[in-house]
């Protein structure tokens, strides 16, 4: 059984597409359901529309009955979209105005009801720097005062929500470097935020994204800001200090060496209890442990602290060791279920692994058993895998757990023969099979099963509804050699290998789909001080490098721009002291057919129902559709999707996602599709439904960008037709 930690407080199954069946009892609410408080639900002023994540609005104009009337109320284009970018913001609305953030991270007001311009704020106006996407922003406001926070790059911005400007008061002229207060040399390091933090009374909990490579990363440690001043009031250090808990789980200097451990996902809040609920993700370096033996506390844990103070209340962990990149990808949704005959106020973690960790919100005890499974050995230099990993026993998994040779698709005979051959020599066989340099098959892959968009959770029923991908991944893991210091050209094929292979290939060809560009020929795209200032300040999804020495990037830049070497070396001094790790990996290689279409048999992406009174599936559905193979007569296949759900009590769940570029509505009951609309790029972002004068709106930052869609820079609103004035 797993084990769980508390302290006193202080203050389509083998290739078969399933519509599985309602489980019974879905159709009214149990009559002990406790009434939701309808006016908290009819905007959507915080990200995900409430503390407890729950995507979820009573609004009910928009029903079953008439969603198929819907039509565009209002469009804004940001006018910033560019090669690659993206939007993932799930917009907030307060008083009637909707905030929202752009694809090179401008922020914005809108007239909600409108779509009219208010103000911008570009925090790149006066810099060439850029930051990577965001998912949303925080809002507080006291009387007249009124702030929204959200990052650019390593700055915390505080911007008044009348103005869009800088409130200088916080901080150094209105921003905190997130860089600061994590107990190593802010220049080092790389840092920014890409989902908002939760506000608590006066403090706002921010977590962070840092480096996830064999480079050296910051740690990801929790802080609380004062929401006026910018202060740090408080600090949770998720890679424990000597002393505090989890400490004896690392070695005894992983405090002040490892990175990661960091909450990028977002938290959610329960405000009456005064907790915050904390989803971390893996150490860095992601896929080779050797120098971070242990559990590894409190990596890839949910953890519940003490949102006054930051005193750690309960945690648990749900991968040891973690080797796979298994973050927790998205919040915690607060719930309340039924469970051995009581309404029990819980936590459902959803993961990439396609699992629902159910716990109790006050002690973190599982509603349902979890289990310590055996897991397979390393056979990697230096890595002691964790001997055994938690899965929990109900609900059961809503995706695949493994890809089997019986599960190779079948679409094409040459389709088949390919990745047959492919698949016979890949590592595979268990949901937790280490890295391996012949090939590691990771399925779910490295995005899921679930994945950042979010769950929704319906109180009506006590559904909670998840779309996932089931896309094959391989990792390939190298050594980082040739050493340094041999000629300029091995220096920078060493610095490259340690520092971009993951994200741009080993040979510099990029990724499978284009969200890394390849390398190749780099002179005809930008110049050597060009590259040189993007390797310092990082653009768009790439993060900086402050720790590369000056030798490391001049050696790197001769072998991108495949530069003849000098006779002599640079000096060996020059290469930064940081520990190196002996390996890194080929990248983020998806496993598809030569055609481009997954390796495995649909269906590829999903939207599932799961019952958390009973720890069932309800339903679940194909979520999306390629229309070449839908002409071909496949059935929907669903295609890989990005950014969540929300449901209604309209009877209603809206979600774009998908890689056919639609935002679709579902029957919340039966899964079945009742409208779509075709959108103008990808809406890789979760929706948000608010009211503005009686009228109910759902909107979608279309901002494409992913899986090799075009990019887009606009925000959609759709509604029901207005009622033409005088009529009766």
């Amino acid at each position: 059984m797993m084990t769980f930690f508390r302290i006193p407080r202080m203050l389509f199954l083998g290739g078969l597409l399933l519509t599985l069946p309602l489980a019974s009892g879905c159709d009214d609410p149990p009559a002990d359901v406790v009434p939701v408080d309808d006016a908290a639900y009819r905007t959507w002023s915080t990200y995900l529309g409430d503390f407890g994540r729950n995507q979820y609005a009573t609004l009910d104009q928009i029903d079953t009955s008439n969603v198929d009337q819907l039509e565009v109320a209002w469009t804004y284009r940001t006018g910033d979209a560019g090669a690659r970018t993206q939007i993932q913001c799930n917009p907030i609305v307060a008083d009637g105005v909707l905030y929202g953030t752009s694809p090179k991270l401008k922020a914005f007001a809108l007239d909600a009801a409108t779509g009219e311009e208010q103000w911008t704020f570009d925090p790149f106006a006066d810099t060439e720097g850029s930051g990577r996407v965001n998912r949303g922003l925080a809002y507080w406001s006291d009387g007249n005062d009124a702030r929204l926070f959200y990052a650019a790059g390593p700055a915390l911005y505080a911007l008044d929500a009348a103005t869009g400007q800088p409130v200088e008061a916080f901080g150094e002229g209105g921003s905190v470097d997130l860089r600061e207060g994590l107990g190593r040399n802010a220049e080092d390091l790389s840092v920014t935020a890409t989902s908002p933090g939760v506000v608590y009374q006066d403090l706002l909990i921010q977590g962070t994204s840092v480096g996830e490579g064999p480079a050296p990363a910051a740690p990801g440690h929790i802080r609380a800001y004062d929401v006026r001043t910018g202060a740090i009031a408080w600090t949770f250090h998720t890679i424990p200090q000597p002393g505090e808990l989890g400490y004896a789980t690392w070695p005894e200097d992983a405090w002040q060496r490892v990175g990661g451990v960091n909450n990028w996902a977002g938290m959610s809040l329960d405000p009456a209890r005064g907790l915050v609920f904390i989803p971390t993700g893996s150490a860095a370096f992601d896929f080779w442990g050797g120098n971070r033996p242990g559990k590894n506390l409190f990596g890839t844990s949910l953890v519940a602290l003490d949102a006054a103070t930051g005193a750690y209340v309960w945690h648990v962990q749900t991968v040891h060791h973690d080797l796979w990149d298994r973050d927790l990808p998205m919040p915690p949704n607060l719930v309340t279920v039924e469970h051995d005959g009581q309404r029990v106020d819980a936590v459902a973690q959803p993961t990439k692994s396609g699992f629902v960790f159910l716990l109790d919100r006050e002690t973190g005890a599982p509603l349902f058993p979890v289990e310590e499974r055996p897991a397979p050995a390393s056979d990697l230099q230096g890595e002691q895998a964790w001997p055994t990993q938690p899965i929990p026993t109900k609900p059961p998994p809503f995706v695949r757990q493994s890809f089997t040779e019986a599960e190779i698709t079948t679409r094409t005979p040459e389709a088949h023969a390919y990745v047959e051959e492919r698949f016979a020599g890949l590592r595979k066989g268990h949901l937790f099979t280490p890295p391996s340099t012949e090939g590691t098959l990771i399925f779910p892959g490295f995005d899921g099963g679930g994945e950042w968009g979010g769950a929704a959770f319906d109180p009506d029923t006590g559904l909670l509804y998840v779309n996932a991908n089931e896309m094959p991944w391989i990792l390939t893991m190298v050594e980082t050699r040739p050493q340094f210091g041999e000629d300029l050209a091995s220096t920078g094929e060493a610095v490259y290998r340690a520092n971009c292979t993951a994200c741009h290939g080993l040979d510099r060809q990029g990724d499978t789909q284009g969200a890394y560009p390849g390398l190749q020929n780099l002179a005809e795209r930008v110049s050597q001080p060009q590259a040189r200032r993007i390797i310092r300040q990082g653009r768009g999804r790439m993060t900086a490098f402050p720790q590369l020495s000056e030798d490391e990037v001049d050696a790197l830049i001769a072998y991108l721009f495949d530069a003849p070497s000098p006779a002599e070396a640079p000096p060996s001094a020059g290469a930064s002291d940081a520990p190196r790790t002996p390996y890194t990996h080929t990248g983020y290689n998806r496993f598809l057919d030569p055609d481009g279409y997954p390796a495995i048999e649909p269906p590829w992406g999903t939207l599932s129902a799961i019952d958390l009174n009973k720890g069932t599936i309800a339903w679940q559905v194909p979520l999306g559709e390629f229309e070449a193979l839908t002409q071909q007569g496949m059935p929907p296949t669903g295609t890989e999707n990005y950014g969540g759900p929300v449901v209604t009590s309209g009877g209603l769940l809206f979600i774009a996602a998908t890689q056919d570029e639609k935002m679709r509505a579902f029957d919340k009951r039966t899964g079945a599709v009742l409208w779509e609309a075709q959108l103008p790029a990808g809406g890789y972002a979760t929706p948000a439904t608010y009211e503005v004068d009686g009228r109910q709106y759902v909107v979608i930052a279309a901002g494409g960008g992913k899986m090799g869609t075009k990019p887009g820079d606009t925000y959609v609103a759709y509604a029901l037709p207005a009622p033409v004035e005088g009529a009766e």
